[in-house]
């Protein structure tokens, strides 16, 4: 499933038009992603937490070759799935 198709599947749950539907998904990402950016972290009980990790600096050898780079530091987001999401993902 694509973004259009996500605010499609939204706007038929919620009984919204599509441009209320974007709007709405729009501005949750939008959220998460500034939360994120200032390094706080997004819960949703039952759903999971949205959550940044700092990565080291380290070396790292190419596959197939023997060549090693250089990797740099950086901050990366993560999400821990909750149970509830676990349990109806597994019950599939």
């Amino acid at each position: 499933m694509n973004k259009a198709e996500f605010i499609d599947a939204v706007a038929a749950k919620a009984g919204l038009s599509k441009k209320d539907a974007k709007g709405a998904v729009d501005a949750v990402l939008d959220t998460i992603t500034e939360s994120l950016v200032k390094n706080e972290s997004v819960s949703f009980i039952g759903f999971g937490t949205f959550t940044t990790a700092a990565r080291a600096a380290r070396t790292a050898k190419v596959p197939g070759t023997d060549k090693t780079v250089n990797v740099a530091a950086t901050t990366v987001a993560k999400f821990k799935v909750g149970k509830a999401l676990k349990e109806a993902v597994a019950a599939k």
